[in-house]
């Protein structure tokens, strides 16, 4: 398990493996949540970077017969 140090000025360093890992720049912007006691830090991507990811999606889908 990673751990990390709250400084004095309330900030912490991301270690190494988890930027690479999760492809954090310099300058990136990252929402904070809140659950419980539990923090978490998420990534805001614009919206230019996430066109297309969806592409190529199978959106069929079969009803229920009562549903029809």
């Amino acid at each position: 398990m990673t751990t990390v140090t709250i400084s004095p000025k309330f900030q912490v360093v991301i270690p190494r493996e988890i930027r690479e890992s999760a492809g954090l720049k310099v300058g990136e912007i990252l929402q904070v949540i809140q659950y419980g006691h539990r923090i978490e830090l998420i990534p805001v991507k614009a919206m230019k970077s996430i066109k297309g990811l969806l592409k190529g999606m199978d959106t069929s889908f079969n009803r229920d017969e009562d549903r029809v």
